[in-house]
């Protein structure tokens, strides 16, 4: 059964990992999308052989945020490649890019130009820093904009310590979801209306959101809590703790006098209920360090195994730390649908679910991500064109 966004035509001209991703998400709910590349080919392509340091046969990363698009090169430093471009657009309900708006003015593609003949089009730009401002055109990779500058790096970083390295997409994927979101949200107004819109997202939007609390907290009282270490938790039941396995685990007791008694329970400690360093939450952060302390040595006497069934015996909210191997493997994960089949001629023939289910108009299983240039032909064919004008295109380097 098609997804929920079938006949929803997206063009995207976009680099690398937010924009693509952007796009991948509408094509996984149904959309068909058309992905424009440079003669070269989108660059992600060939960066994960230099970042494992093997020669490998594919780059499920690049194939995650493309999958089932269809690929178009053109060299848009030609006129006539500009105008296929803005064809191609012409013909779709959204435009997703994540080039600089300099560069897309440059080129007549920016919002203004298109919905001059185009009232209807969805344009949606996936930003560094957004399209106004002084930086709006500076370079921006999401370990910049949304990890470092948008302060999601810093308040992970305790006094005195070095800040943390981001996995690669972390922004990046955060902040095609949320431009994934606009873009449905725009789409729903057009129904409405009848008109498009120039809907805008950035890294550095979206990782002052993700530390929201924080800076909402700033700009409302002027004051920021420090980050914190394990040992110095204000609530020693929202914490990290090492099993006698060395496997790790996390307390999620938020509501801390609630949940405190389950905790003593599972440690067989009843006297921590009444012993003035814990008695309640309020002399439990007077007491953190020594209370953290404490529970590390219990929480040492047994494998997380038998932790896990103390736990759940007493009513303990808790999560283990798992692995990239433990989440591949993870039950809950398979059954709630996180891992999808995948036709792919080599490796293993499963990818990552993005993060959404339709119930009622579920999605096709994800399709292999296309090569460069694989669908040229194929579209400029459905734009009008033949294969003597295609020939001629060739000629003159329009298209490879």
């Amino acid at each position: 059964m098609p997804g929920p966004l079938e006949g929803v035509k997206v063009v995207e001209l976009g680099f690398w990992v937010a924009g693509p991703a952007t796009a991948g998400i509408l094509c996984d709910w149904g959309a068909s999308v058309v992905k424009i590349e440079p003669p070269r080919g989108d660059p992600f392509r060939g960066i994960f052989m230099s970042a494992v340091g093997i020669d490998v046969p594919f780059n499920p990363p690049f194939e995650l945020d493309n999958r089932g698009k269809r690929s178009i090169v053109l060299d848009l430093q030609h006129d006539e490649a500009r105008g296929i471009a803005r064809a191609l657009i012409a013909g779709a309900d959204v435009f997703v890019s994540n080039l600089r708006a300099s560069a897309l003015e440059r080129l007549g593609l920016d919002y203004a130009t298109l919905s001059r003949d185009h009232s209807g089009l969805i344009y949606c730009s996936v930003t560094g820093f957004g399209v106004t401002g002084p930086d709006r055109d500076r370079p921006a990779y999401d370990i910049g904009a949304f990890w470092s500058r948008g302060g999601v790096a810093a308040m992970l970083t305790p006094e005195g310590q070095e800040p943390p390295v981001q996995r690669g997409g972390m922004g990046d994927h955060t902040t095609a979801i949320t431009a994934a979101g606009a873009v449905c949200a725009a789409l729903t107004a057009r129904g409405r209306t009848g008109r498009g819109q120039h809907v805008v997202t950035s890294l550095l939007r979206t990782g002052m959101y993700v530390v929201g609390w924080d800076v909402a907290t700033r700009l409302r009282f002027g004051y920021v809590a420090p980050p914190v270490t394990r040992s110095s938790s204000p609530n020693p039941v929202a914490n990290s703790y090492r099993a006698a396995c060395g496997r790790w685990f996390w307390l999620i007791g938020l509501e801390a006098d609630r949940h405190w008694p389950d905790v003593c329970r599972a440690i067989e400690r009843p006297d921590l209920l009444t012993d003035p360093r814990t008695v309640d939450i309020v002399k439990r952060r007077e007491n953190g360090p020594d209370v953290v302390r404490l529970l590390e040595d219990e929480f040492a006497k047994r494998p997380l195994d038998a932790w896990a069934a103390i736990f759940d015996r007493e009513g303990v909210w808790w999560s283990p730390v798992q692995t990239c191997d433990d989440v591949a493997n993870d039950p809950q994960v398979r059954a709630a649908g996180g891992v999808v089949p995948f036709d792919a001629a080599e490796g293993l023939p499963e990818q990552l679910a993005t993060p959404v289910d339709f119930l009622g108009t579920p999605g096709e299983v994800a399709r292999s991500a296309p090569e460069a240039g694989q669908n040229t032909e194929e579209v400029l064919l459905e734009l009008g064109h033949d294969w003597e004008s295609i020939a001629a295109l060739k000629e003159r380097g329009v298209i490879p």
